[in-house]
């Protein structure tokens, strides 16, 4: 198994940026979008952020709200997001929000929406209760072509990282529900819809660290996984692991800051790398002297060739 050492891509100069980064997506050349959830414990904002890798450049765009996820749409400017209870539009220039699905969530209390992924007729996403406590969150299907939004699963804590493929012939959504410390398979009919008897792909509670967020390898063969974890460790890890197996393939290691959230593959320098979010989030001031990275944004090398399929959002 290899293993690679990250190198610091950005330290954000505002510590609320730096409390929970997450969710990077290429968002045009040379550029990804991410979104800072909540602007501290005790905020009820967060921000939209684009960077801009050729010249290490951060653009900051307060959201109406805290976000749990952003992607890039066909047109300038504009990105799709999932902020508090509601989906909608946001115009990063003029700060226009454009909801068009409300009351998400609304049988239960306490919840927001939290991570999501982009397909070519919509958004899968799902919700996270904010004390980590009880099975209340919902996992949702919004279909733009008809309009609709449906709800896969109502009984998640933390809902996290996803990814769709074809398994074995079979349309399937990989999911993560945090404190489970697992991803699960589930075969999925988007016309329907629902969601088939899932099944455990990867394994990880013998592990320190809780998974967060994931993306696909561009093969599609394996995963590579956030590892957020909260205990005292030497350095944060994103792992890298086969769908066939489960077992470990690669590790990229965040010095002095053990909280990773999210990774994401993009074109640098010619080169495939590794972009991963680090967060500050639950940490006290003495324990934030420990770990000065935390809340970095990291870099890394790969082996891979070329980028997995990245789809932007068609308004």
């Amino acid at each position: 198994m290899k293993t690679i050492d990250c190198e610091i891509l950005w330290r954000p100069d505002r510590a609320e940026l730096r409390f929970l980064p997450e969710g990077p997506y290429p968002c045009g050349s040379g550029k990804f979008s991410w979104v800072a959830i909540q602007h501290g414990a005790d905020q009820r904002i967060g921000s939209l952020n684009v960077f801009d890798v050729r010249t290490g450049a951060n653009k900051t765009y307060n959201a109406p709200g805290r976000p749990g996820f952003a992607f890039a749409t066909n047109q300038n400017d504009a990105f799709v997001m999932g902020v508090e209870r509601t989906l909608g539009v946001f115009d990063a220039e003029n700060g226009e929000w454009s909801v068009f699905v409300t009351n998400i969530d609304r049988q239960v209390t306490g919840t927001i929406i939290n991570d999501g992924l982009v397909f070519d007729d919509g958004l899968i996403f799902g919700c996270k209760d904010l004390k980590f406590q009880e099975k209340k969150a919902g996992l949702y299907l919004w279909r733009k072509s008809k309009r609709s939004l449906t709800r896969l699963r109502d009984d998640q804590i933390c809902s996290n990282g996803k990814a769709l493929l074809t398994l074995d012939g079979q349309l399937t959504l990989l999911d993560i529900d945090s404190p489970t410390k697992t991803v699960v398979a589930y075969p999925i009919d988007l016309n329907k819809p629902s969601l088939g008897t899932p099944r455990t792909v990867v394994d990880l509670r013998d592990g320190d660290g809780v998974p967060d967020g994931m993306i696909l390898t561009p093969d599609e063969k394996s995963v590579i996984i956030a590892l957020y974890n909260p205990a005292d460790a030497p350095y944060g890890e994103a792992v890298q692991y086969s769908l066939a197996s489960g077992q470990r393939e690669a590790v990229w290691r965040t010095a002095d800051s053990p909280q990773v959230t999210c990774p994401q593959l993009i074109e640098h320098e010619g080169r495939i790398r590794l972009v991963l979010t680090t967060a500050v989030e639950n940490m006290p001031a003495e324990r934030q002297a420990k770990y000065p990275n935390a809340g970095c944004l990291f870099i890394a090398d790969t082996e891979f060739d070329r980028l997995p399929a990245q789809l932007i959002y068609e308004l």
